[in-house]
């Protein structure tokens, strides 16, 4: 399935209403003085995020949106009603960059966060507010102010339990085709995937989401190539699949360049779980598999599992062990939640 990962929208508050100029003029009070009324604040533009929304394909179709206007004052000592808020629903792991200076604004990691993004503009006030002893019939007002607008990027972190990690044409859609029934696109030449994929994966009667995300390049992390696109992903990612092409002539330069990024990204990456594994070992044979192991022992002490996507070689060990850690993960937090629960209620 595909996902639309990122957006750019512009969105306005409300103006706020005019203030009212009025004087009271009834039967038999020929001097009744000031009353006119305050205008209404403008409509703020508030992201919400809501449970039930994995994408941002709504803003595909709808890229401005526009609180709406405080009303304006009037007689009576009547204040403009307020404009209504636009409520911009959002999937969880939303983040909201200022275009202009590619600043963070807000993440929206849980259903009920919400932020007020724009907001609107105040109401003017009418000649009833500037009365003073000494002056008795002010004919003063002052007009509503405008609401905030602006550009802004929206980014969606996808929510899986593993990344697949590696360079270019390491074989990691291939890998994902062929353990789940997702279908990205394959072709040998790198950055074939563009955007993010997400496939379930079963496995001794466990299923767990896997993402296929664009290759990363030396400085990454800098946003070269698809750079900050690929990393934000992963922060939400239990565990990382590192796949190495076994057909690599630098094996360990591959898997120092992805670590490097990983860590000069920061965010506790370089800290997640790394399952590491060399794809595309049907193009080596048993020797030469055995020394590219041997290679990347040297680098790191994890243990180095050898697969093929095409033969099936390796990858029911490879999934099996990425389970049991996902496993582990979980009885952990429902041990950490139980503590907690207790120290609330002893």
């Amino acid at each position: 399935m595909k996902f639309l990962d990122q957006a750019r929208v512009h969105f306005r508050a409300g103006n706020g209403g005019n203030g009212c100029q009025s004087f009271r003029r009834e039967r038999n009070i020929p001097r009744g003085g000031p009353d006119g009324g305050n205008g209404g604040d403008g409509g703020n533009i508030i992201v919400e995020c809501i449970p039930g929304l994995n994408t941002l394909i709504d803003f595909r179709f709808k890229q401005y949106f526009r609180a709406s206007n405080g009303s304006h004052g009037s007689g009576r000592l009547r204040s403009g009603a307020d404009g209504s808020d636009e409520i911009i629903k959002v999937p969880s792991g939303t983040r909201v960059f200022d275009k202009e200076t590619g600043d963070i604004l807000a993440e929206l990691d849980n259903p009920g966060d919400h932020f007020i993004l724009f907001r609107g503009g105040n109401g003017g006030l009418g000649n009833a507010h500037f009365k003073t002893s000494i002056n008795r019939a002010p004919r003063k007002t002052t007009p509503g102010t405008e609401g905030e607008e602006g550009w802004v990027d929206l980014q969606l972190r996808l929510i899986a339990d593993v990344g697949i990690v590696g360079l270019p044409n390491a074989g990691k859609s291939t890998f994902l085709s062929a353990v789940s029934r997702a279908k990205p696109k394959i072709a040998d030449y790198p950055f074939t995937t563009l955007s993010p994929l997400l496939g379930v994966v079963n496995v001794d009667e466990c299923e767990f989401v896997i993402a296929d995300l664009p290759g990363l390049i030396e400085g990454a992390h800098k946003g070269v190539g698809l750079g900050h696109q690929f990393l934000g992903h992963i922060e939400r990612c239990k565990v990382l699949l590192h796949l190495i092409d076994g057909t690599s002539e630098d094996i360990t330069k591959a898997y120092k360049t992805i670590r490097d990024e990983l860590e000069a990204y920061g965010h506790k990456l370089i800290d997640k779980k790394e399952i590491i594994a060399i794809s595309k070992s049907d193009a080596l044979d048993v020797d030469n598999s055995n020394i590219q192991k041997e290679k990347l022992s040297l680098k790191t002490s994890s243990n180095i599992f050898v697969l093929s996507s095409i033969s099936g070689s390796g990858v029911v060990s490879t999934l099996r062990s990425i389970n049991t850690f996902l496993e582990e993960s979980i009885e952990i937090s429902n041990k950490e939640k139980l503590e907690q629960d207790n120290e609330w209620y002893p």
